[in-house]
């Protein structure tokens, strides 16, 4: 709520919307990850309705991108709140897909994966960490649930595109962890550990596309 969260440097002398401008106009970059995915074709022979799954993840990444950069703008509390809010069902759609390339769409299963990541930002309300918990449950959830599927149906490519994505994952999670601890480094005074968290969270968005259209396109057609 406050920009001393964030081990970047505010800039006074430019407008609101651009105080921290690094980790500002880095948000630029879910736009654009899901502007290119959005209108990437679906390959394959499948089920028509993979272009639908694919564009709702896209269509995610694209409005993430925004509501961050408003909650560094404002520094209020409602789009603080959305920004965590929104985070959970996105993580809970890499299952949702996953299951769909399996077992084709299955809306009681999408349903209740999306509304167990909705209700869980209810631990938020009973811990001052709830939220990193719910958040955590849920990656987890989507890692396991990723392997499982690489390791039925999955080839040397989604291996790479997996390890790259969890790699991202885990960037994401340890630099903004230790966004003021890298800042004592001259390295990280610019670009903060925040601005590459962010960096490794748009790749892993990325990485997490590659890996499920690649494995969606080969078990539609294999």
């Amino acid at each position: 709520m406050n920009y001393d969260h964030y081990a970047e440097r505010t800039v006074d002398s430019l407008p609101f919307y651009l105080a921290m401008p690094f980790n500002s106009l880095i948000n630029v970059g879910y736009i654009c990850v899901g502007i290119y995915w959005l209108l990437k074709p679906t390959h394959g022979k499948g089920d028509p309705r993979a272009g639908y799954v694919k564009d709702i993840f896209a269509l995610t990444a694209i409005a993430y991108g925004p509501l961050q950069w408003v909650r560094l703008a404002t520094l209020r509390r409602a789009p603080a709140v959305l920004d965590q809010w929104f985070t959970l069902p996105i993580f809970a759609w890499v299952p949702v897909w996953c299951q769909f390339i399996e077992h084709s769409w299955q809306p009681r299963y999408a349903f209740a994966v999306e509304l167990c990541a909705f209700l869980s930002y209810g631990l938020s309300l009973l811990h001052d960490h709830g939220f990193e918990v719910a958040l955590g449950v849920l990656m987890i959830f989507a890692v396991v649930r990723c392997v499982r599927l690489h390791r039925t149906h999955g080839d040397h490519r989604s291996r790479r595109y997996l390890v790259l994505a969890v790699l991202s994952c885990s960037g994401f999670v340890v630099l903004k962890l230790l966004d003021h601890t890298l800042a004592r480094c001259w390295l990280f005074q610019h670009l903060t550990g925040h601005f590459w968290s962010k960096v490794c969270d748009i790749l892993q968005f990325h990485y997490s596309f590659c890996f499920l259209t690649h494995l969606n396109q080969k078990f539609k057609t294999g």
